[in-house]
């Protein structure tokens, strides 16, 4: 009974610091609409912060001066980040503003390396609260204590804030209807600014208060966005009180998973949104979504057409005197770099596919990517299988996963489905992660190699840039064929769609299938281009590398993710190798290209005809 009171305790202590960081992801996305990728880089920040003032002044005012000023200081930095960057977005498709923050994050990655250097540092503990208290038997940080008390009071104060002042109630009807604000004549500009430096204050406060409790490291922002993603989407998009609620259910999970259930430990949380998700699409206290804003689309939709012949022949052309050109000049390094990258742009383009054409943004797209890299791998070590069987054999488990994940998935929209699609990819790389008989966890699974007639690189290279091509082409036949027609009626007018007779989640689901089976098989390529296969290939980070590829490329095109494959893959191997700075170069690269190409690299000739036919009319 002792472990279990000091054990609910030190989970409801983790609770409040996470509470404060989604409460602002919430606060934010509820009036702004910005799925805001860099609320855990402020987060981190407001550690870096606080460890620096709490170094410069002494005793207890100044520690928790410290505190303060490291807040106050990201907030500022926010206001900025909003001033400079994000109000230049607010018209534009609302994943480019995803795109923007993920690029800043990145940029922040490298910045903290700079300043504060590569090691992790440890704080000093809060003057007078560095003791513990003997509960039955068992220590519990004074510390903690003080956490415990110090997220309900924040709690209060938020329903203070929003129910008693004039900001409050502007911000709770800019919630409900920012429309209908506007018309009644507030500044919403002014009331965009105040939020996010609202909600990136109670980031930087969070990062803060967890100084004591562990050591500050430039990989923290990774680790607790995907935190705070589950406790938004848990508590209900918008829902002050849901976030609590939810930041002390998955911290308490997590304090007793370790203890009661360590071979789910590592995605017990998500198990958990993904049943809430499908239990109530909304989360525990939010509400549907509301319609995207008028300008969200922000850019007007065109039509799509296939390329005419004599285009068609002309990139065919070109594509067959590259097969067969490179191999013939490039070295063995660099025809490995284009196997990648050919690999990679079969990738995007299966997510592109989904999320332009069937209208379905997909968080966890590596999920069938790294299926069908381990199902290959299981098929060519554990039973002897040839290389195309094998193949066959990893994009068929690609299939049926996208199957079981997808009939849950089309079930919801926006982003609650993107974050149910992210609870089965860390539910997927969990299973690989822990099944250690099977998979071989973090140690993969070797010796996955090709057949001889494709083993030297000129050879696969030719095999991956015929598959990409042949996958790619597949799906922009799709596209243009009934059913893709189909699928984009369901997402530009669902109601007139449905209203016709067209089965949305019937259509949307074989739609999700066919991504997955070809994502699936851009993952055996990987596969037996590395030789190997590692949990690495299920993981978050690759499916938010395929989604920057995707905006990158353009959202609204029908295959710009070619392009954001060649052109990510290709900077972030060179910027490597180039410089120690990678993140930040490629950072600003990402943010300067959602700023000033909102439909992205491959709709830029695009976005310049519509701009001119509009000049021409006026």
């Amino acid at each position: 009974m002792d472990l279990i009171l000091v054990q609910f305790l030190t989970g409801l202590a983790s609770a409040s610091s996470l509470f404060l960081a989604a409460s602002g992801l919430s606060i934010i996305f509820g009036v702004t609409r910005i799925v805001n990728f860099a609320h855990g880089a402020f987060y981190m920040i407001g550690a870096y912060l606080a460890w620096t003032l709490a170094g410069l002044w002494s005793g207890p005012l100044g520690w928790w001066g410290a505190v303060l000023a490291a807040a106050l200081a990201t907030a500022a930095l926010g206001a900025v980040v909003e001033l400079v960057l994000l109000r230049r977005l607010y018209r534009v498709p609302e994943l480019f503003q995803l795109l923007a923050t993920f690029g800043l994050t990145l940029a922040v990655q490298d910045l903290v390396v700079l300043i504060w250097g590569p090691e992790d540092l440890v704080g000093p503990r809060a003057p007078g609260l560095d003791g513990a208290v003997d509960l039955f038997g068992q220590l519990l940080p004074v510390y903690d204590l003080v956490l415990i008390a110090t997220g309900p009071l924040v709690l209060v104060g938020l329903f203070l804030l929003f129910h008693r002042t004039r900001f409050g109630i502007l911000v709770r009807a800019a919630t409900q209807d920012r429309d209908m604000v506007a018309a009644l004549g507030v500044d919403q500009r002014l009331l965009f600014t105040g939020v996010f430096a609202l909600g990136v204050f109670l980031a930087g406060l969070g990062g803060a208060l967890q100084l004591p409790r562990a050591a500050v490291s430039h990989g923290m922002d990774l680790a607790i966005i995907v935190e705070i993603f589950v406790v938004v989407v848990i508590g209900g998009l918008g829902s002050i009180t849901g976030a609590f609620l939810a930041a002390v259910l998955v911290s308490e999970l997590n304090a007793f998973g370790i203890l009661v259930l360590p071979e789910i430990s590592l995605v017990i949380a998500f198990l958990v949104m993904a049943v809430v998700l499908v239990i109530r699409p909304a989360g525990l206290l939010g509400r549907a979504e509301a319609p995207a804003r008028g300008a969200a689309a922000g850019l007007t939709r065109v039509p799509w057409a296939p390329w005419p012949l004599p285009a068609r022949v002309t990139v065919l052309a070109a594509v067959l005197v590259l097969v067969a050109g490179l191999p013939v000049v490039a070295g063995g390094y660099m025809l490995g770099i284009a196997a990648e990258i050919a690999i990679f742009a079969l990738f995007a383009q299966s997510l592109q596919f989904l999320m332009s054409t069937a209208g379905l943004v997909s968080f966890g797209h590596a999920a069938y990517f790294g299926m069908g890299a381990y199902g290959t791998a299981l098929a060519a070590t554990g039973f002897g299988l040839a290389m195309g069987p094998a193949a066959a054999a990893g994009v068929a488990l690609a299939g049926a996963g996208a199957v079981v994940f997808g009939w849950f998935c089309v079930r919801l929209s926006g982003v609650y489905l993107a974050m149910l699609t992210l609870a089965f990819a860390q539910i997927a790389w969990s299973v690989a992660f822990q099944w250690v008989s099977v998979t071989g966890g973090d140690n993969g699974i070797l010796g996955v190699w090709p057949a001889d007639i494709v083993s030297r690189p000129g050879d696969f290279f030719r095999l991956a840039a015929v598959v990409a091509v042949a996958g790619i082409a597949l799906l922009r036949m799709i596209t243009f064929a009934p059913f893709g027609q189909a699928l984009r009626a369901l997402s530009d007018a669902p109601e007139r769609a449905e209203a016709i007779g067209l089965d949305r989640r019937a259509m949307q689901w074989r739609a999700f299938v066919i991504a997955g089976a070809m994502a699936g098989l851009a993952g055996v390529l990987h596969a037996y281009l590395k030789g190997s296969v590692f949990p690495d290939v299920l993981a978050i980070p690759l499916s938010v590398d395929a989604l920057a590829m995707v905006l990158l490329g353009g959202v609204e095109t029908v295959s710009g993710a070619v392009i954001g494959a060649g052109v990510f893959r290709g900077l972030s191997i060179q910027l490597t190798s180039a410089t120690d700075l990678s993140k930040l170069v490629l950072g600003l690269l990402i943010v300067v290209v959602a700023a000033l190409f909102p439909r992205g690299l491959g709709g830029i000739r695009l976005h310049h005809r519509l701009r001119n036919w509009r000049r021409g009319r006026s």
